[in-house]
């Protein structure tokens, strides 16, 4: 569904990405793991074009992204939770998910897609017309996950969904993603906490200094010396 082959991304003059290889097959919950700087966040951002390529390629279901614009990678079934949420504060809960359905694909099902958010997340549609701002901090992400649906992907990017929430919520959370998930969205959560990431996702990619340095089945990885020593603390 997804294949990225030897990509590098600069930010500048810098080089925030050196050589990242991945690929995620549709239906797959897949985990992108590494330090604070690996390029994770800018792995996401080539994926959906706010960066543009300098070497290597991006494919999505067969199709070059190469160059692509960002709406162009939304219409085309790709949406983004970012780090941060990114919500406009000042609008209600329902204005904000309205924002999620801006491309011409999405734009038809308004009313349907909205009712399918407040499905999987019912306090939104308790606080529908309330700022966005005033929410708690699991509020303010599913409102973020929520806009994200609302141009029905078929691939989910989250990138650290979890910074800032409780943990009662995050369990929540991840129990409607794996839901959303069984109906065929496919995902691919950057996340730093290790254990929650692989109580998720079924494989992962490992980011060093901008490199794919481990990848594979989240149970070999548990086993791989060299994961351990670096994520775990194991010697």
């Amino acid at each position: 569904m997804l294949e990225l082959k030897n990509i590098a991304v600069d930010h500048g003059k810098v080089r925030a990405v050196w050589d990242v290889s991945l690929h995620i097959e549709q239906g797959e919950r897949v985990a992108l793991l590494g330090a604070n700087g690996a390029g994770k966040s800018t792995t996401i951002g080539a994926i959906v074009g706010l960066y543009p390529l300098s070497q290597g390629t991006i494919t999505y279901e067969g199709q070059a992204l190469s160059d692509h614009l960002t709406a162009e990678t939304v219409n085309s079934g790709i949406s983004l939770v970012p780090e941060g949420r990114r919500l406009f504060p000042g609008m209600s809960v329902f204005e904000n998910l309205a924002m999620g359905a801006y491309t011409p694909r999405a734009r038809k099902n308004v009313a349907e897609e909205i009712e399918k958010v407040y499905a999987l997340f019912p306090i939104l549609k308790e606080k529908e017309r309330q700022n966005a701002g005033e929410l708690s901090g699991g509020q303010q992400q599913q409102v973020a996950i929520g806009r994200a649906l609302m141009s029905a992907p078929r691939l989910l990017l989250l990138d650290e969904p979890f910074i800032g929430v409780a943990p009662k919520v995050i369990d929540e959370i991840l129990a409607t993603l794996r839901k959303i998930g069984e109906e065929g969205v496919t995902v691919l959560l950057v996340e730093q906490n290790i254990h929650r990431a692989f109580d998720f996702a079924a494989r992962a990619y490992v980011l060093e200094n901008g490199r794919t340095v481990l990848e594979g089945p989240c149970d070999y990885l548990l086993n791989d010396s060299a994961f351990a020593r670096t994520f775990l603390g194991l010697e």
